[in-house]
């Protein structure tokens, strides 16, 4: 049997039951925390919904203060002076049929996709494509605006999507170690709070149920929910 490192017997005996202010759990990832790289800090929220009914479904975006601390890639469907603002802004692909086709090649390599209201006729054409990537725009969530340039903009600032999972569980990443601790915290309230703001109409019962804060290499620790507000 191989032997436990230092950090490996430490975390063996954590208790995996205790709850955490988000201030220690901030502090417990960084004694935690790889000095080889710079790990994301993520954050689970398990809750009390059955995103197989439309009426249970949370989704939504939300502008994290303090950034992702990620290069966020961008492709735009845009034409004409929509396109330049795009490129202007800062999008890594911009285009029209060209980029549906790149993309129908398998050439998805972005965070997200936005689409001009004009565009939607080609981009209607990926839905197979960009459906199962969470990629497809969408104008409930600003992926699909006359204003493409601010939405890159805010792709590019912190902006991210969040979405439950169907064992009713959302994932997203916070920010970075390298982060402030005032910085994460500021992001994990801001999510927590858009998660909470979105709560369906179809949602029964208890529906924050539980919070946890990792890192890519930590521990997963639980959150008190008196944290958050309205959970």
């Amino acid at each position: 049997m191989a032997k436990l490192t230092k950090l490996q017997k430490v975390r063996a005996e954590m208790d995996r039951e205790k709850l955490y202010s988000v201030d220690e759990a901030i502090a417990t990832l960084r004694d935690h925390s790889s000095k080889k790289f710079d790990e994301t800090v993520e954050l689970a929220i398990n809750l009390g919904v059955d995103p197989r009914h439309a009426d249970q479904m949370v989704r939504g975006m939300v502008a994290l203060p303090s950034g992702t601390g990620k290069d966020v890639k961008v492709a735009v469907f845009a034409r004409g002076d929509n396109a330049d603002k795009a490129v202007a802004a800062g999008a890594d692909k911009v285009g029209a049929e060209d980029l549906m086709e790149d993309m129908q090649a398998g050439n998805l390599d972005y965070d997200r996709v936005i689409a001009s209201p004009d565009m939607m006729g080609v981009v209607g054409r990926l839905g197979k494509v960009l459906g199962p990537k969470g990629l497809m725009p969408n104008p409930k969530l600003g992926t699909v605006t006359p204003n493409v340039e601010q939405a890159v903009k805010d792709a590019k600032g912190g902006q991210v999507e969040f979405r439950v999972e169907k064992m009713g569980i959302i994932h997203t990443g916070i920010g970075k170690m390298s982060f402030k601790d005032a910085d994460i915290k500021t992001n994990f309230e801001a999510i927590t709070q858009a998660i909470v703001k979105a709560k369906p109409s179809g949602a029964k019962g208890k529906y924050v149920k539980k919070v946890s804060l990792t890192s890519t290499m930590g521990p997963g620790l639980k959150i008190d929910l008196s944290e958050i507000e309205g959970a």
